[in-house]
């Protein structure tokens, strides 16, 4: 591994201060020397470029919250790398909630295997509209209505925003509402 030249440490070093003290084209100048590196560890930990990029963006996000408060400016790459760690892992954890929801939403019974009588018709019809949902708008649904969880409760559990799950609610109301009367 090659050890930094001094001279890149010392631009590095004004670069920082100089943007600590708010010059907007020292950090423009930071964020062009730093972002393919970092571009490139999140991409090692996502394996993926879109993702990489949104870890970088959101580590962008911080950095630029936190630089007042670096006091060393030889630790702006470790700080930096660890800032995307952090938000690769955050996506994963994030991909790996939503795979797992998938998977929980797929596994539920919205179809009866018991033949349909006159009483349970009804049951039989919400359950194959349901399992035509896509799988966001089907998992608002089960813990909306199934689960008894509120629209706050639901947002909190997809890892979504509030109107996120008001509007994925209203979508699939109105799907299952054509599929029935569409089955009338």
């Amino acid at each position: 591994m090659d050890v930094k030249a001094p001279s890149e440490r010392l631009l590095d070093a004004y670069l920082i201060a100089s943007a600590q003290v708010g010059d907007r084209r020292a950090f423009a100048l930071l964020v062009r020397r730093w972002n393919g590196r970092l571009l490139a560890h999140a991409w090692r930990l996502l394996g993926d470029t879109e993702l990489a990029r949104d870890a970088v963006q959101d580590g962008w996000r911080e950095i630029v919250g936190g630089m007042p408060r670096l006091a060393d400016a030889n630790a702006f790459p470790a700080w930096a790398y660890r800032i995307v760690s952090r938000r690769a892992a955050r996506l994963i954890q994030r991909l790996r909630r939503d795979r797992q929801l998938r998977e929980a939403v797929e596994r539920e019974p919205w179809e009866q295997s018991t033949a349909p009588d006159e009483g349970n018709l009804d049951a039989v019809r919400m359950g194959r509209a349901i399992a035509a949902l896509p799988a966001e708008q089907r998992a608002a649904i089960a813990l909306f209505h199934l689960e008894d969880m509120s629209v706050a409760e639901v947002a909190v559990a997809l890892d979504v925003p509030a109107g996120t799950v008001k509007t994925r609610l209203m979508n699939a109301r109105g799907k299952l509402r054509a599929a029935l009367e569409g089955d009338l």
